[in-house]
């Protein structure tokens, strides 16, 4: 397994393919090695195993010692084992399929009362990345996917999670108006607009969207919560604008808001979020 990960490593550096970050790619690498390990390793053992400079192992080891990814083992001493910081990833990715299934759960029973497609998007930088789905019972609907990652800021979804960050998170995704790019004629196109927007959605609680994302489509979307408060989700109905009116969207509004509160109290939310 390690001679197949440093063949592949060593094939793409010489073909010119993907070695865009080749000091990221080395301290996967490291990482990697760890996975086959029943013990700690030893930056030695590293260089051998993986055919890299032991200066280079040094720093990266040590790069991934400060971040929390590996720790000194206290009863080898010069040996090195997985860190707190893996561990959180992984309870991260655990919770992730955990919202997915539970997400998955409720969006149909959102779906079987609104008859219109019912998503949950998390947050990925600036995209909104789908990763529940239930399609509207109409032969006119919404065509998309799990996985279908979108402009956050085109799509209610995604404006509720980019509504949950401060001023400082925001700044850094969206530094000018550059970086405020439009989907259709209707979408968010400056960096003032999604600032104002985001203040009004963080004011009523919810977010929508008529056509930012598709010239065809309409949106509302509501706040997904974990147990310690943070939005870490949200919930979208999308409706085909041929069936999108005022009573439409007052039924959507209401159902996807119990949809994300009911989600919010399966992953622990309590008080006002759940």
């Amino acid at each position: 397994m390690v001679n197949d990960r440093l063949t592949r490593v060593r094939a793409t550096s010489a073909n010119g393919g993907r070695m865009t970050a080749p000091a990221l790619r080395r301290g996967l690498d490291i990482l990697e090695l760890f996975l086959d390990a029943s013990s700690g390793l030893r930056v030695p053992e590293i260089t051998a195993r993986l055919g890299l400079p032991r200066a280079s192992v040094h720093e990266l080891v040590g790069a991934l010692v400060d971040r929390g990814y590996l720790t000194a083992s206290g009863d080898q001493p010069g040996s090195y084992s997985l860190g707190v910081k893996v561990l959180q990833l992984g309870g991260a990715y655990e919770r992730a399929l955990d919202m997915a299934a539970l997400g998955r759960k409720i969006a149909k029973s959102v779906a079987a009362e609104s008859g219109e497609t019912v998503q949950v998007a998390v947050r990925d930088g600036r995209l909104a990345v789908y990763v529940v789905r239930i399609d509207s019972r109409h032969a006119v609907r919404l065509v998309s996917s799990v996985g279908s990652r979108l402009a956050a800021h085109c799509t209610a979804g995604g404006k509720m999670l980019l509504s949950a960050l401060d001023d400082d998170e925001l700044d850094a995704l969206y530094p000018d108006d550059e970086s405020v790019e439009p989907m259709t004629r209707r979408s968010i196109d400056s960096k003032a607009r999604l600032v104002a927007e985001l203040g009004e959605i963080r004011r009523r609680g919810w977010s929508e969207e008529f056509c930012e994302s598709n010239d065809d489509a309409a949106c509302v979307a509501a706040p997904v919560f974990d147990a310690h408060g943070t939005c870490v989700a949200a919930m979208s109905i999308t409706v085909p604008t041929i069936r999108w009116n005022e009573g439409a969207r007052e039924r959507d509004l209401d159902l996807v808001r119990e949809g994300a509160r009911a989600l919010s109290r399966e992953l622990g939310a309590s008080g006002e979020h759940g």
